[in-house]
């Protein structure tokens, strides 16, 4: 009997000893939690500095007003070298080419022999030469004769001018075939019409030439073009004494447009363009294929901001005002752009302050803040709730078996071992173990 009683009272002495050892624990969270939320730190509560300062976040924005500028778009094309002069050579009869002083890459000056062509109507026009010359020297020989009857009054008036009108006649003869002679002469002997370089040369010795076949081709010793295409969309944009640049072999050249074509090209389909080289060597040979960049948009002395203030719903356009710390949509007219700026057609005044951060935390009425103000904390553009969070999470985390936030003890809740109580939801919304546990489970093992 003896030995039992001192059991019994063992056993109350247990019981005494873990309750109040739960008290304690229970008194020593609820302290713990209570300063850790009014300093703000790990376990803050929403009662506390923490919650505060959740409430007082913006978004860091840069806003600027609309500025004046000239938006320039660019196209890159390819076109051709060509000399501002060329010349295609023909032959003007046909012919045997007898001989060729050139060849494609001379330099030749006007007037110069080019190729000799053993024409036909040489000899047949030397010979109505020589023909016409004896029936001149024939009838010139009869009037003076009769002039001498006529003279002394032995010759009519009547036949003294039909000897005078075949001199006249024989003359005109001999004038023609003079004439023709010297033509077939200038043909058989083909000279360069331009001084310049000889870009391609097709005649060889002994090669037949038909009348008006090319013989060879001339260039000017003038400027270069290069002529390109363009559609009509880019046509609209372009006028004579708009510049562009021409790339070649790693050189840049300058050129301006001289001529538009209004007329469409058949075998293209769109519209030539021509425009005068200003600075260009051996590089920009002629026939050779260059880059060109043309400007095919602009837009002078408008509205611009930055591109990256625009954003656009069902691809309509709007922008974001900053208006006394508040975020205020407002929708715009747009026009072209180019990678940093685009045009403002309509929507804006010079005195707007445009929201140029592009942020996934601005909407209608959201708090923000201009970069570099300090009116109020705030967590830079972009960062928005995944920054508050990680404040509020990352430094909440308690250990295994301590409650998490000052709230949680309250509600007589604890966070499950090792998981972070977010302060938004320590009211009550994040379910939690009864701290109380331990001391019932103690009091019924005993």
């Amino acid at each position: 009997m003896k030995k039992r009683n001192i059991i019994l009272c063992t056993a109350a002495g247990v019981v005494v000893v873990a309750a109040a050892a739960g008290v304690i624990v229970m008194k020593g969270n609820s302290s713990g939690g209570g300063m850790q939320g009014g300093m703000g730190g790990p376990g803050g509560g929403p009662g506390g500095m923490g919650g505060m300062q959740q409430e007082s976040q913006n978004t860091v924005v840069r806003a600027e007003e609309p500025e004046t500028g000239s938006i320039y778009l660019t196209t890159e094309l390819t076109g051709t070298v060509e000399p501002d002069d060329v010349v295609h050579v023909y032959a003007k009869a046909s012919g045997d080419i007898t001989a060729v002083y050139v060849k494609a890459g001379d330099t030749v000056t006007k007037g110069q022999v080019l190729f000799t062509i053993d024409t036909e109507q040489v000899a047949n026009a030397k010979n109505s030469v020589d023909s016409a010359q004896v029936n001149l020297q024939k009838a010139q020989s009869d009037l003076a004769r009769m002039q001498i009857l006529y003279d002394g009054g032995d010759l009519s008036e009547q036949e003294y001018e039909q000897y005078t009108n075949a001199v006249k006649t024989a003359q005109l003869q001999y004038n023609s075939a003079k004439t023709s002679y010297d033509q077939q002469v200038s043909y058989s002997s083909v000279t360069a019409p331009i001084s310049g370089k000889v870009e391609s040369c097709s005649a060889e010795v002994y090669d037949r030439a038909n009348m008006n076949g090319e013989l060879c081709v001339i260039s000017g010793e003038g400027e270069k073009k290069v002529t390109f295409y363009v559609t009509q969309r880019m046509l609209e944009n372009l006028a004579v004494g708009d510049s562009l640049t021409v790339e070649k072999s790693g050189n840049t050249y300058n050129a301006m447009i001289d001529e538009i074509n209004t007329m469409v090209d058949d075998s293209t389909g769109m519209f030539k363009v021509e425009a005068q080289l200003t600075d260009t060597d051996n590089n920009a040979a002629t026939g050779s294929t260059v880059k060109l960049t043309v400007t095919t948009g602009k837009a002078e002395n408008v509205m611009t901001i930055p591109v990256d203030a625009v954003y656009y719903s069902g691809g309509n356009a709007y922008v974001y005002l900053y208006e006394d710390g508040k975020a205020k949509k407002a929708s715009i007219e747009v026009g072209i752009n180019d990678d940093d700026y685009v045009e403002v057609i309509d929507g804006l005044s010079a005195d707007d302050l445009v929201v140029s951060t592009w942020s996934n935390n601005l909407y209608e009425g959201a708090d923000i803040q201009l970069s570099g103000s300090s009116d109020s904390q705030a967590v830079p553009e972009g960062a928005g709730d995944q920054n508050s969070q990680a404040a509020q999470n990352g430094e909440a985390g308690a250990p295994d078996g301590q409650a998490a936030s000052d709230a949680a003890g309250h509600n007589g809740g604890a966070a499950p071992a090792g998981e972070n109580a977010p302060a938004d939801r320590a009211g009550g919304e994040t379910p939690a173990a009864d701290n109380s546990a331990a001391g019932s489970s103690a009091s019924q093992e005993g």
